[in-house]
């Protein structure tokens, strides 16, 4: 049981939290998690961030800066619940088409519901599929968003490299995840709010304890920012760039497709 984070080479595909799984073993349990915290997913995000998720969120579309014009492509993976979606598409003044893509069948269950209420059907598909092997054409996007959803998929770099295949020439990949914190107090103070704090809410809040072990664990065992600038660029994405949020607790990545 190790409690080292992976770098650019890997190991996230063997790591479960703390726990060492045979390769092949993750994704199944991964699912269950979701499975288990789909209908209070924000919830799970707002422990997870202290409710800031939503500022970085903003800020991700901000940089994204998706285009008004009609035909405009996003897909946005492990995006299940449409919350990424759904601020493109706004932001977009309902002119993107953004296709929602998850491997779990229960996020994608309330993400449909989400986009009846609020009235963008037209604007949003649903498709349930795995991010390491995409059912799209090449060059079928412009852009890629994947939010807090990387770190559970088990051959990261199989990820980026479909992420590169499917986006159009000059198409861009962001990525928002939990990521490695840079302030000496600020860390311990996160750390000790991550692992005695958040389990026993999640708990309280949800009756599901484990599931919040396993994504705080999954927090510490993702590559540090530079490490996963280094995965973007093998995957053949240029211009890799990234932006810390709170110190570190979050990170937004940037790579384009030239």
């Amino acid at each position: 049981m190790s409690q080292q984070r992976t770098g650019a080479h890997g190991g996230m595909e063997t790591s479960f939290g703390f726990q060492d799984v045979s390769d092949g073993e993750k994704q199944a349990r991964v699912n269950d998690v979701f499975h288990r915290v789909a209908k209070r997913y924000d919830v799970m995000n707002d422990l997870m961030s202290g409710g800031l998720h939503r500022v970085w969120k903003d800020s991700m579309i901000a940089w994204l800066s998706p285009s008004r014009t009609a035909n405009w492509k996003v897909l946005d993976v492990a995006g299940g619940t449409g919350d990424v979606a759904f601020r493109i598409i706004e932001a977009s003044n309902r002119n993107a088409h953004a296709t929602v893509l998850d491997i779990n069948g229960s996020m994608l269950g309330v993400g449909r519901d989400r986009a009846e209420k609020k009235g963008l059907a037209d604007n949003a598909e649903f498709v349930e599929a795995n991010a390491e092997e995409l059912p799209f054409g090449d060059a079928s996007f412009d852009a890629y968003t994947i939010a807090f959803g990387i770190r559970n998929v088990p051959h990261i770099d199989r990820a980026l490299s479909e992420a590169f295949r499917v986006l159009k020439p000059g198409g861009r990949f962001l990525c928002l995840e939990f990521s490695e914190v840079e302030l000496p107090v600020l860390d311990k103070i996160y750390d000790a709010w991550s692992f005695n704090a958040i389990p026993k809410i999640g708990k309280a809040v949800t009756g599901d304890a484990d599931s919040y072990q396993y994504l705080v664990e999954s927090i510490r065992k993702f590559p540090r920012q530079a490490d996963f600038a280094e995965m973007i660029r093998q995957a053949g994405f240029e211009r890799v760039s990234w932006r810390n949020f709170t110190g570190g607790i979050a990170a937004l990545h940037s790579g384009w497709k030239l």
